[in-house]
């Protein structure tokens, strides 16, 4: 308690310092999974993406970030273990804040995508370990995030694989593409509007209170009926308007007029995701700066949730779009470029598979990661045109940063929180 009285001020503007660097490195590497099969299948130029993913990014976030978050992400420590001792609790969580934004950056500078959720989690077990004692760990619920490495890629990359593989069936692999696009794109205009809507209300806009009561019984099924319908709207509207291409403009029976086609249907789920991801990930970085800044201010109190005051969802989300701005477009370039060649249809397949994961998720209960999960669909739809298709020493190098992850945040907060301890004493 009395270190608290004694350096608040000084542990107040380190926490502000790391929780903006956090949200740097979210923006940094994680808001690029959104856009970067955009920008690599050509529907969206480099700069467009880093624009429109930093509207969508910053609604989400500042909007939709929630005004209560857990002090510790995603219950690895019990906060109740720290209440003699609070000093403990706000080292731990400035080390880990700075621990998963140094591996954050170093992951951004080499254009790897990482989970965020998984540098934060790793840096909170390191301090907790270490710092408190092996048994505060939540063991069985780091090995179920753990678990998100397989079932992540692995979930999206078959819907991503199914969908493609569809869209080259029933429309590409036809001399009349444009005629059958006419006739199937309006069901996949179906799954983009279901699959946004889901995502948007489950999501995106879960922290704010809008929930959507149709006497459903559960807040999935709610969303579900919803959105059934909120599909169906997208569909008649992509339909009429499909119907309004006069049939004799040139080489209207082009596969580029498909694929154009399936670019416009990119950005609309490219907006959702973004939306959706910022809304939800920037908890990330507010989380831990939430407890500290209630820990401070509260003389020392320990709690499990704490509010947020606005500036502190300000911080994070202003984090993330000068992060997307300055060293988003690295791991941009590596999903949308470095993996496998995209086109509108293929980052199409990519792009739904990931919302429908994410959607399955949500229903399911399943560990995932945003990251993993759209490395894998894009994985996906490369491995639809063989294994040839693909850049093999590009995905070994994300798949060695995924499993570094966890330790790197480790042993970064580890070493950062012993240096705080020895600088402000307790």
């Amino acid at each position: 308690m009395e270190i608290i009285a004694s350096h608040g001020v000084v542990l107040l503007a380190l926490a502000c310092a790391f929780g903006l660097f956090m949200a740097w490195g979210i923006g940094a590497n994680d808001v690029a999974n959104a856009m970067g099969t955009s920008v690599g299948a050509g529907a969206l130029t480099l700069k467009q993406a880093i624009l429109v993913a930093a509207i969508f990014e910053f609604l989400g976030a500042y909007l939709a970030g929630g005004e209560v978050t857990s002090t510790i992400r995603k219950g690895i420590v019990d906060p109740s273990l720290l209440a003699d001792t609070p000093e403990l609790l706000v080292y731990g969580m400035l080390a880990s804040l700075l621990a998963a934004a140094t591996w954050l950056a170093i992951a951004s500078m080499r254009g790897w995508p990482v989970s965020t959720t998984h540098s934060i989690v790793g840096a909170i077990v390191g301090f907790a370990a270490v710092g408190i004692s092996v048994d505060a760990v939540a063991w069985g619920k780091v090995g179920a995030i753990a678990a998100s490495w397989v079932v992540s890629p692995l979930l999206s990359g078959t819907i991503a694989f199914l969908l493609f593989m569809s869209v080259k069936h029933f429309i590409l692999d036809h001399e009349d593409t444009f005629a059958r696009a006419r006739k199937y794109v309006p069901v996949y205009m179906w799954l983009v509007g279901f699959m946004i809507s889901m995502v948007t209300l489950l999501k995106g806009l879960k922290h704010i209170g809008v929930e959507v009561d149709l006497g459903m019984d559960s807040k999935f099924a709610n969303a579900m009926v919803l959105s059934i319908f909120t599909g169906a709207a997208v569909a008649l509207m992509g339909a009429f308007l499909l119907r309004r291409i006069k049939s004799d403009s040139g080489d209207i029976n082009s596969a580029a007029n498909v694929e154009r086609v399936f670019g416009i249907l990119m950005i609309f789920t490219a907006c959702a995701m973004a939306f959706a991801h910022g809304s939800n990930d920037v908890a990330n970085a507010v989380g831990p700066l939430a407890a500290v800044v209630s820990t401070i201010q509260s003389g020392g109190q320990v709690v499990a949730k704490s509010g947020l005051p606005w500036w502190v969802l300000g911080v994070g989300a202003l984090g993330i779009v000068v992060g997307l701005g300055t060293y988003g477009w690295r791991v941009i370039q590596t999903i949308g470029r470095k993996i496998t060649e995209l086109t509108p249809s293929r980052g199409f397949a990519a792009e739904l598979a990931a919302a429908t994961t994410v959607v399955l998720a949500s229903a399911t209960g399943l560990p995932i990661s945003t990251t993993h999960t759209l490395v894998g669909a894009v994985l996906g739809v490369g491995l639809a045109r063989g294994v040839e298709a693909l850049h093999l020493p590009t995905i070994g190098a994300i798949v060695t940063s995924w499993v570094v992850t966890l330790p790197a945040g480790a042993t970064l907060s580890v070493i950062f929180f012993f240096i705080l301890r020895a600088a402000f004493g307790g």
